[in-house]
This record gives C-alpha cells, structure tokens and sequence, in this order.
C-alpha cells in the first residue's frame, strides 16, 4: 500500500543530521526541517478531515494555510521527535481508515473550500500525492538540486 511506503521512507528521514535537515530544495524554499514539520501538520489535518468526510459526509471543508502554520507553530522551534512521533501516529490512524473505507466508503462526497466537490476516495489519493510530492522535495535538497 503507498500509504506503508511513504510512512517509512518520510519517517527515515527524521533521522537526519543537523546539517541535512537545513538543506532546501531551491531558493526560499523550506528546508527539510520544516518539509517534516509540515507532513506532521498536514496529516492531522488531513486526518481529520478522512474522519468528519465518514462520519458527516457532505459538508464543507476549509483548506489550511501552510505558511501560516509554519509561521504561527514556529518551526524553527518545534522539536522534531514530537513532529516524527505526530506524524507516525496519525499516519497510522490513516492506513487504517484506508483500510476500511477506501473501496467500500470512497463515493462519499464533500465540498472543499477552494476546490469544491470532492470524494473520500480523492481525499484517500491526496493524502498520498501530498506525501510523495515532499518526498521528492526532501530527496531533492539532499541531492543539493
């Protein structure tokens, strides 16, 4: 399943030195500290939006402001370990609710606040798309490209 997969390549990545993790992958960009940070911020808003799209299908869901959240939460302070730990929790908590809902709950539907109409399924899929798609930003500022 790539929700397993990105769960174990992301969480190796917490791992890493200090001088690896302030590497960025381009100018203005955020380093991998924060990338990490993020992922953790980002499932557990993701997270609970899989939970209220199950449970209270239909209603509207408002998106997140990720330089905001960086911002307002600090990064640059937020110990890392707790980021990781967030992280590997919920994504746990996902892999589960995939597990039983994905297939047989995918068509239920809700509206998010800038992209409108979507589907649990679509939601399961971004999960994994907004995951990979830092993955590749991490491997990138390692690469030092």
């Amino acid at each position: 399943m790539r929700l397993e997969v990105a769960r174990d390549q992301t969480l190796k990545y917490f791992e890493l030195g200090d001088e690896q993790l302030a590497r960025s992958y381009g100018p203005g960009k955020w380093p991998v500290r924060f990338i990490l940070h993020h992922l953790a911020d980002a499932e557990t808003v993701l997270f609970d939006r899989l939970r209220r799209i199950i449970s209270e299908p239909k209603q509207v869901l408002w998106a997140f402001d990720q330089d905001s959240w960086a911002k307002g939460l600090d990064y640059s302070r937020i110990p890392l370990n707790l980021s990781r730990r967030i992280y590997d929790s919920v994504r746990a908590g996902v892999i589960y609710q995939a597990r039983q809902h994905y297939d047989r709950n995918g068509h239920l539907e809700f509206v998010h606040s800038e992209t409108g109409v979507r589907t649990l399924k679509a939601e399961f899929d971004k999960v994994v798309a907004h995951n990979e798609h830092h993955l590749e930003q991490i491997d990138s500022a390692l690469r030092g490209s």
